[in-house]
């Protein structure tokens, strides 16, 4: 039986991460790779040696609109982040073979917290920034897996240089199917990994969403601007996902 959309949230309160299986079906997979192979880099784009990279792609056209807010994956964020949460970001990635990844790291840390605090169970963390990556393809070890440490997100702090692991767990690799989405919180301890396979590359759209506090993050800022086709698709919540709010304290 799936799980609830209250379920995921307890999940992103206890180990920082959910994953919710099938979001996208076949189809939509199918159609979503073909959209990220059209892309050509603008701004701060690039397609590299070993993975290619494009930022704030809801604006590119219409068609990129319902990965904004996905049945489940919206519901969820707008649960973790309040109904007023809005896009920071959106980035399609193609990891080729040789594609190294990253380091172990938080996305952000609002502050740090003395760790006997977030040890607490009475106290829950709110989370800030939420980061949804749907899959493209079907990971296994050696394509590019996401490894997180399931509750690392109570450490209160980043990693340090050389550190591997948090309470005696090292970091776990999530293993999926194509169409799935992994949901995690800005705290959690993540990393990227290899791309140990000669003939696969991974395609990965992530979705970052934000308090309404929190500021977006369009590239290239100043001279970012909004695609007109994309506004007039837009339904209601999409608008506001891209930054049409009521009035609020600091508008």
């Amino acid at each position: 039986m799936p799980m609830s959309t209250a379920e995921h949230l307890h999940a992103l309160h206890e180990q920082g991460f959910t994953l919710l299986p099938g979001v996208l079906d076949a189809a939509a997979v199918s159609s979503l790779r073909q959209l990220i192979d059209q892309l050509q880099p603008i701004h701060w784009d690039y397609c590299g040696l070993v993975d290619d990279h494009f930022k704030c792609v809801f604006n590119r056209g219409p068609e990129w609109l319902p990965y904004l807010d996905l049945p489940g994956v919206i519901e969820l964020a707008e649960a973790a982040l309040g109904e007023d949460c809005h896009l920071i970001g959106m980035t399609a990635w193609r990891n080729h073979p040789g594609f190294i990844g990253g380091d172990l790291h938080v996305d952000h840390l609002a502050m740090e917290l003395p760790e006997s605090l977030l040890a607490d169970p009475t106290f829950a963390l709110p989370m800030q920034i939420c980061t949804a990556h749907i899959y493209l393809d079907d990971i296994d070890a050696d394509l590019c897996p996401t490894l997180v440490i399931p509750g690392s997100h109570r450490a209160g702090r980043r990693p340090r240089t050389g550190e591997t692991g948090w309470r005696g767990k090292s970091a776990e690799a999530v293993l999926c199917r194509a169409g799935d989405v992994l949901m995690f919180r800005s705290e959690l301890w993540h990393a990227g990994s290899r791309n140990r396979t000669t003939d696969r590359t991974r395609y990965l759209l992530q979705v970052h969403y934000g308090r309404r506090m929190v500021a977006q993050k369009f590239s290239p800022y100043l001279a970012f601007h909004f695609n007109p086709e994309v506004l007039t698709a837009c339904t209601p919540r999409q608008r506001r996902l891209l930054g049409d709010h009521t009035a609020a304290e600091y508008d």
